[in-house]
């Protein structure tokens, strides 16, 4: 590590808050699918800031946009008219169908923005039942999202709010719990953070059965599914269901900042001036940014060109494990891509990046693999060139 990589990895354990298990690298620039470290090292991120960078770091497209706004207009507050946030509320309605956006700052904030509303519609019409989420989900980091997740995100941090059920991801047999006064329900049909785990076809169908018996509403998490990631453009696609809200982030700004939930107009009227709102959500500078993101999404063909992507890289990435038994799964849609390990998985994350290639270490035996929609096939063959690499030289004896 080079003295400056020292100098900055120094004054951020000196300052910051000790929160984030790092890898031991610094990355000072980024074209592409590629990062470079502060010895000009070259690495494929196929991490691509969790989902985040869907266009790559610094696209054309993206960086004009930025610098473009920077230059006229950077944030006014949500008491004014901006276009840029207009014309983003318009386009993803467009692509949706959804009749109303609210814009925000996170995926967090989505998830609670979401919260609210379905506890108002709620409380409009009489339910006092819980919000129901399902095991190994991840809605974000607030008390109320933590209170949906797994255990390992609440320790310490309660007492929790109540109102809240949660139901085994999967199980077609566990959704006849839901209670008929059920407030909603939330699901990513495509778990990340819970290991890169795909909804079953008949899960699904029965989720959206009950909740249109019952009328429930039913929130699909698209934070990290959403933008073309899973070869649809929103990955509820996959399987014809059609929710009351979606939840977005992540992809959405290509790198910068934002979130957003897209709704029905009934469900939308649920909320009056005052009864919610962000300070820096939907902001001309992060909606120019989206807008750009998006533009190039569909003009370049990117959610077709993810699909195809995926099958090479998940087919390769099978063939490499095959008769592997340190390799329980290898699994996914599109560019959302899991390995399942049999033990904790975070040293071949690192052995990874030590042959140029940044994933990440998920529900601690799953290797994550999130690479930008415009990666480039040599890319995937350095991926897929890294697997065998540990495979014919590494002993694996995690721990």
């Amino acid at each position: 590590m080079s003295f400056l990589a020292d100098k900055i990895r120094n004054l951020y354990l000196d300052h910051h808050f000790q929160i984030y298990r790092k890898f031991p690298l610094v990355l000072l620039r980024g074209e592409g699918s590629l990062v470079y470290d502060d010895e000009d090292r070259e690495y494929v991120d196929a991490l691509a800031g969790i989902a985040v960078n869907s266009l790559g770091h610094c696209h054309p497209a993206v960086v004009k946009a930025i610098s473009e706004q920077a230059a006229r207009l950077i944030h006014i507050s949500n008491l004014y008219y901006n276009a840029p946030q207009s014309s983003l509320a318009q386009l993803l309605a467009e692509i949706s169908q959804f009749d109303r956006v609210y814009l925000c700052n996170s995926g967090l904030e989505a998830s609670e923005a979401a919260l609210k509303i379905v506890r108002r519609a709620a409380s409009m019409s009489g339910r006092k039942g819980p919000v129901v989420s399902f095991s190994n989900c991840f809605h974000g980091r607030s008390i109320a999202t933590i209170a949906m997740g797994p255990e390992k995100y609440r320790r310490g941090f309660g007492p929790m709010p109540d109102g809240y059920l949660q139901l085994p991801f999967n199980d077609t047999k566990a959704l006849d719990k839901i209670p008929d006064e059920a407030t909603a329900v939330f699901v990513e049909c495509v778990q990340g953070e819970g290991g890169i785990i795909p909804a079953h076809a008949d899960f699904l169908e029965k989720l959206a059965g009950i909740c249109a018996k019952k009328n429930i509403l039913l929130v699909a998490d698209e934070i990290q599914c959403g933008m073309g990631r899973t070869g649809k453009f929103f990955a509820y696609e996959h399987f014809g269901l059609k929710p009351d809200l979606v939840t977005l982030a992540k992809g959405l700004g290509g790198g910068i900042p934002i979130g957003a939930v897209l709704a029905r107009e009934k469900i939308a009227a649920t909320l009056q001036p005052g009864d919610h709102g962000t300070t820096f959500g939907g902001n001309p500078l992060a909606c120019a940014a989206a807008l750009a993101t998006l533009k190039v999404i569909m003009e370049e063909g990117l959610v077709e060109k993810a699909r195809k992507s995926g099958e090479f890289l998940i087919g390769e990435l099978r063939k490499i494990s095959e008769g592997r038994p340190e390799v329980r799964d290898v699994r996914g849609m599109g560019l959302m891509i899991g390995v399942e390990f049999e033990q904790p998985c975070r040293e071949i994350a690192i052995k990874m990046m030590q042959y140029g290639v940044l994933v990440s270490c998920t529900a601690d035996r799953v290797i994550r693999i999130l690479p930008p929609l415009i990666i480039r096939k040599r890319e995937m063959e350095k991926i897929t060139e890294a697997f065998k690499r540990i495979f014919l030289y590494e002993t694996l004896t995690i721990t």
